[in-house]
């Protein structure tokens, strides 16, 4: 079995990407001063408890979890998704706030969160096959 198909790794590598896109959007408001817009709020909302969640998840070796996350995971897939489509359709601005126009090369941070809220569901994919199959 390798390394990425084990229970413990996926929900290690969840909780890292979790920790990195929540440490990251704090990191972006907080100390850069990039205000965060509506959808970005929302984002926020479902991305911050999966620290926790999965952290915990990982500490317990729950494989079940996945039923949890990958509901926030679609949530959060849906609204990077839209607001990176609304960025596309207005010419590099997203109409509910300016975090479309910044560009953290080479990508905006829309699209770092439909990239973090994809790899943690990815990863309970993965874990959920694997749970289906033991």
């Amino acid at each position: 079995m390798t390394a990425l198909r084990r229970p413990r790794s996926l929900l290690a590598t969840a909780t890292l990407v979790a920790a990195v896109a929540t440490a990251g959007s704090l990191t972006y408001s907080l100390v850069l001063g990039y205000p965060p817009c509506e959808l970005c709020w929302y984002q926020r909302i479902l991305m911050y408890p999966l620290v926790g969640v999965l952290a915990y998840a990982w500490y317990t070796d729950d494989s079940g979890i996945y039923r949890l996350v990958l509901p926030f995971c679609a949530g959060g897939i849906a609204l990077a998704a839209y607001q990176s489509y609304l960025q596309r359709v207005a010419g590099g601005t997203c109409t509910l706030g300016g975090c479309a126009t910044i560009y953290i090369r080479p990508v905006t941070i829309p699209n770092q969160s439909f990239v973090a809220f994809c790899l943690i569901a990815l990863c309970m994919v993965v874990l959920a096959i694997h749970a289906r199959r033991a």
